[in-house]
C-alpha cells in the first residue's frame, strides 16, 4: 500500500522546503496539529484538505487515496444508548464484517473520543441520544475524518429528512438486520475495500 498519509503529508511538506510552523501558517492552525497529521495521530478534515493540497503542489486526490491506503485497519463503530440494540446489533456486523475491527459505544462521547484516535470507516448512529444526538455525533465524526460512511439507526422514518443534511449516507431501521447491513455496504458514499468481508 506504500507509504502512511503521514509520511506522504511529510515527504511533500520537505520537498517544499515548508517547516512543519510555516505549513501551519498557511493552513492557519497550530504546528501540533501538522505534526499530529505527520505522526498519523489525525488525519486533516474535509475544509483542510484542498489547502492542504494546494500548499504541497499535490493534486487533492492524491491525497485522499494516501489517506485510504495509509490505514489497513477497517474500524466499524455501533452507537446507541440502548444496551440491547449493542447487544444485538454488534454480533450482526461482526458475520457481515469479519475482517473489520467492531466497537460499541453507548455515550457518543466515548465513540468521539475513540474516533479522534482511529479512523473510522463506518459508523451506525442512533439518532435518539441523550445530550448529543446522532445527527450532532455524525457532524463530529465527519469533522474528525470527512471520509467517515454514516448511516443512522432509527424507529422513526419522519427522522429521515433531517438525517440526509448531516453527510450521512444511509438510514436504517432498528433492530439491524444482516440482510439490511449487507445491502447498505453496496451504498457507502466512500467505498471500503473490506479485505473478503462482504464479498
Amino acid at each position: 500500500m506504500g507509504n502512511s498519509f503521514g509520511e506522504i503529508i511529510k515527504n511533500l511538506r520537505q520537498q517544499n522546503n515548508l517547516s512543519q510552523q510555516q505549513l501551519a501558517e498557511q493552513l492557519f492552525v497550530d504546528r501540533s496539529t501538522v505534526a499530529r497529521w505527520e505522526n498519523g495521530q489525525r488525519t486533516p478534515d474535509a475544509l483542510l484538505l484542498p489547502r492542504l493540497a494546494l500548499c504541497l503542489n499535490v493534486d487533492l486526490n492524491t491525497l485522499l487515496n494516501s489517506i485510504d491506503e495509509s490505514d489497513d485497519t477497517k474500524n466499524v463503530i455501533l452507537v446507541d444508548d440502548e444496551r440491547i440494540i449493542l447487544t444485538g446489533g454488534l454480533p450482526i456486523l461482526e458475520k457481515v464484517l469479519p475482517t473489520a475491527s467492531i466497537t460499541g459505544f453507548i455515550k457518543p462521547s466515548s465513540a468521539i473520543k475513540f474516533a479522534e484516535s482511529n479512523r473510522i470507516a463506518l459508523a451506525f448512529l442512533d439518532i435518539e441520544m441523550g445530550k448529543m444526538n446522532g445527527l450532532n455525533l455524525c457532524r463530529k465524526l465527519l469533522e474528525i475524518n470527512p471520509r467517515t460512511n454514516v448511516v443512522f439507526l432509527t424507529s422513526y422514518m419522519e427522522y429521515s429528512f433531517n438525517a440526509w443534511d448531516t453527510g450521512a449516507c444511509g438510514f436504517l431501521m432498528k433492530p439491524l438486520s444482516r440482510k439490511d447491513v449487507e445491502k447498505q455496504l453496496t451504498r457507502l458514499r466512500f467505498p471500503v475495500v473490506w479485505g473478503g468481508a462482504n464479498e
